[in-house]
């Protein structure tokens, strides 16, 4: 397995070796012990599954109680998967980062708590795979807009159209007005 820490601090980009032959392939997706020795001790409590179509961006997402920390990966079709520090003491709060996350590349991405998450499906359809080190708290969850302008995030958007968001995405707060961890 190969990690790659990334521009933002905490942010690691993992690829899988993976074992293929004739009839398929076979990869660990996730080893403790490897994954403590190169800086994800993450203790996980949750694993969620979510499917989407072409055009459609959840995000951006983030709970300021009980934060989690989010080992994220697709299992069918591409997306474009982006975190956000929002981490007030940190020297790249507010700054992003991208990968492309797909069944055929078959990366994962380690986010920290302290960030915001999104991604945008590229592809016909998309499955996610994620992994959380803390349980889902409705009452904690918090939204940043998706194209705040002082973030600045480039969405590969497809034929430059406006995607598909739910309710509770299109009332993101705009990240000057959004709750950070200190």
């Amino acid at each position: 397995m190969k990690f790659e820490p990334l521009e933002i601090e905490g942010i690691i980009l993992v690829t899988p070796q993976v074992f293929g032959d004739e009839r398929g392939f076979f990869m660990e997706t996730w080893q403790r012990k490897r994954f403590a020795e190169a800086g994800i001790d993450a203790q996980f409590v949750q694993d969620n599954h979510s499917m989407s179509g072409r055009g459609i961006l959840r995000g951006l997402h983030y709970q300021i109680r009980q934060p989690q920390g989010k080992l994220v990966r697709v299992i069918s079709g591409e997306v474009f998967d982006v975190a956000v520090d929002i981490r007030k003491g940190s020297p790249t709060f507010g700054k992003w980062i991208g990968v492309t996350l797909s069944a055929d590349n078959r990366r994962m991405l380690w986010i920290p708590p302290g960030f915001a998450h999104g991604f945008y499906v590229l592809s016909e359809r998309a499955e996610f795979l994620y992994k959380v080190t803390d349980y889902w708290a409705p009452e904690h969850e918090r939204c940043i807009i998706w194209n705040d302008p002082e973030i600045g995030i480039e969405w590969p958007l497809i034929d430059g159209m406006a995607p598909v968001l739910s309710e509770k995405d299109r009332q993101g707060a705009f990240f000057r007005d959004a709750e950070c961890y200190s």
